[in-house]
């Protein structure tokens, strides 16, 4: 049994020890660096992150980090998301050289912030600059802040110079999903004219919003990250053409290697110069909605289906070489079918030429009148929620949910 003595004298050591933060680096009874650390890092400050990376905030999509510290968003739905404890927050957004032009009137960035899940920010970006207020509490709280960029990347860039916060400690990134999905698509998967239900009105990227998209929609079904790469007008051979010639120069595979790809005078750089790292973000299924556009350059030609066919194959073995070990599951027919056999052969003589087992397909409905029709035909969010439905239902079986 412990003496009385030795009992008071364990009981003096402990408190020691309580006065120093449990630290044995400093003499009892001197506040330790740690603790005057602590105490620092506990209280409300004002604090500005610059050239954003994975240490702060979770990056979404294909971005971009400039020489001079701005993260740029091209792809729909591209962004970061990041909590932080504290009072508030806002950002520092920077357009692209079409925000103060009469080009950019219908090409400007739109973009959505989100508060712990929420929508309290969606517009345009018409300015050359702006500094947008997130969130502002008489508490502090902590928060979970998501920054997308909601239009596609072809008609212009956005990008984050900063974010500034009144907070606990800094800014951290979310987790990172179980699932990764990729999805590479055209003007459906960017969420062409969604927010504009009169069919005979054209694009704008003011009426684009990827949120409502079958791609974004079955990904949050699914809770997974996600990556867009897609382009309106775009296809595997053609893009959309009225003169019966390929328009080659709208040929995903020209820039699925990329960051992006912008027609306006963007910024001091062009996103289709620069190469996409696929080890930043490595999925487990890659969904490819390509075809739309092809159709309206193969016709009824069955040759021109062959075209579309080979090139196809090609593309697969494209995807294949940068995700080695994804499911990559090749889906039509949201806005037409014409080229669904044609897109199936391909997924079958690739197969069966490499013995890649770990590729499919899936044909969606046609769009339908009672679901009504976006811009220039496109498909409404009521036809992009059906498709979420479907797709997710298939992934699910890929997985093995």
């Amino acid at each position: 049994m412990m003496s009385k003595k030795k009992i008071m004298a364990l009981m003096m050591s402990l408190s020691m020890l309580a006065a120093v933060g449990c630290s044995d680096s400093s003499a009892a009874g001197e506040t330790p660096a740690e603790t005057v650390s602590e105490t620092e890092a506990a209280a409300l400050s004002e604090k500005s992150f610059t050239s954003l990376s994975e240490e702060n905030v979770k990056k979404i999509g294909r971005t971009y980090l400039a020489p001079d510290g701005t993260l740029w968003l091209g792809h729909t739905d591209s962004g970061i998301e990041f909590t932080f404890t504290g009072t508030s927050a806002s950002v520092t957004l920077t357009g692209d050289k079409n925000a103060p032009t009469e080009w950019g009137k219908d090409n400007y960035a739109r973009y959505a912030v989100y508060v712990d899940g929420e929508r309290v920010s969606d517009d345009l970006m018409t300015e050359a600059s702006r500094t947008v207020e997130i969130c502002s509490s008489d508490t502090e709280k902590e928060t979970t802040v998501k920054i997308l960029k909601i239009s596609e990347t072809t008609n212009s860039t956005l990008g984050i110079k900063s974010v500034d916060v009144t907070s606990v400690g800094d800014i951290a990134p979310t987790a990172e999903k179980k699932l990764k999905i990729e999805f590479i698509g055209d003007s459906i998967t960017c969420g062409y004219g969604v927010d504009d239900e009169v069919k005979e009105h054209h694009f704008s990227t003011s009426t684009e919003d990827g949120t409502k998209t079958y791609a974004f929609k079955t990904a949050e079904a699914l809770d997974a990250d996600y990556s867009m790469v897609s382009f309106s007008g775009h296809g595997i051979v053609s893009g959309y053409t009225t003169q019966g010639k390929a328009v080659t120069e709208q040929r995903v595979s020209n820039f699925y290697a990329k960051v992006g790809r912008s027609y306006g005078p963007s910024a001091d750089f062009s996103l289709q110069d620069i190469e996409w790292d696929f080890q930043s973000f490595v999925p487990d299924v890659v969904v490819i909605n390509l075809g739309t556009n092809d159709a309206s350059y193969t016709g009824g030609s069955l040759e021109l289906m062959r075209e579309y066919t080979d090139g196809y194959i090609e593309f697969l073995g494209q995807v294949r070489e940068n995700n080695p070990d994804a499911y990559i599951l090749c889906t039509l027919g949201i806005m037409g079918n014409t080229l669904y056999t044609d897109m199936e052969a391909a997924v079958i003589e690739f197969s069966e030429n490499t013995g890649d087992e770990k590729v499919g397909t899936l044909l969606f409905d046609v769009q339908s009148a009672e679901d009504g029709y976006a811009a220039d035909w496109h498909p409404t969010e009521a036809t992009h929620a059906k498709a979420a439905e479907k797709l997710t239902e298939k992934i699910k079986e890929i997985i093995g949910e």
